[in-house]
């Protein structure tokens, strides 16, 4: 493995010096960027969405639990599974400790799958998570937003991360042309008007991932091959006991 060059601190400190006025650059272009995104124009709902819920029937309205605000996150779950994806498991142990901050903030925190309510609620108690959680099977929310696609079918929405999914599939060969993927969108409530304001897949979810956040901060970085970018993940009540790995810089 290749470790960083092994320097003087003086000769660090330079080089720190160096990246951290790169980041102040990206920091300052993140905000500009984050500014621009809020000034995004919306476009107000108009279909009735009516989620499953372990009580019963949900409006879309009501994942707002009275609050302007609401982050959805489609968790990719087909409603022949009985687990959720695990990069989605990943995702929702990355939020599962900050809804009480989003609330203070107005805003609140939902998940949608396809799957039956049934087979997400026994998940949702297996991993222990307490945001809401609703089934969109029976409607057309996740093709209206692209997180259901059947790209050599009739079935489900062509498009995906705003291009024609068949295309991405080929190009990339890392995403299929048919069935669930990932994606988050906001929401705007005004009285009884509800207005989407934004939506973002693929890699505009790393944003989200504080993991990667701070894994990116190490020498070791994510430590994913190319092309396995979420191999290593695992639901979090199935990783192994982890055992310190000894490494020598010299010998």
């Amino acid at each position: 493995m290749d470790y960083p060059e092994i320097v003087p601190q003086a000769e660090w400190l330079a080089a720190r010096k160096a990246l951290l006025a790169r980041e102040k650059a990206l920091t300052r272009l993140r905000d500009e960027l984050a500014a621009e995104r809020r000034q995004l124009p919306m476009v107000e709902i108009d279909k009735p969405y009516i989620f499953a819920g372990p009580k019963g029937p949900v409006p879309l309205r009501d994942l707002f639990e009275g609050r302007r605000q609401l982050i959805v996150y489609h968790f990719v779950f087909d409603p022949s599974w009985e687990e959720g994806s695990r990069q989605c498991a990943h995702f929702a142990d990355n939020v599962a400790g900050i809804l009480v901050h989003l609330a203070a903030r107005n805003t609140s925190f939902a998940v949608v799958s396809r799957a039956p309510i049934e087979k997400i609620e026994a998940f949702k108690r297996r991993m222990e998570w307490r945001f809401s959680w609703v089934s969109s099977i029976g409607t057309e929310f996740n093709e209206d937003f692209a997180v259901t696609i059947d790209a050599v079918g009739a079935e489900g929405s062509e498009d995906h991360n705003y291009q024609r999914a068949a295309t991405l599939y080929r190009a990339a060969k890392i995403w299929f042309p048919k069935g669930e993927l990932p994606g988050l969108s906001v929401f705007l409530r005004d009285g009884r008007r509800v207005f989407h304001t934004y939506s973002t897949y693929q890699r505009g979810l790393d944003l989200f991932f504080n993991t990667y956040n701070l894994l990116d901060v190490t020498p070791l970085g994510r430590q994913e091959k190319h092309g396995r970018m979420h191999a290593w993940i695992r639901y979090h009540d199935r990783y192994e006991r982890s055992v310190p790995i000894r490494h020598q810089l010299f010998t």
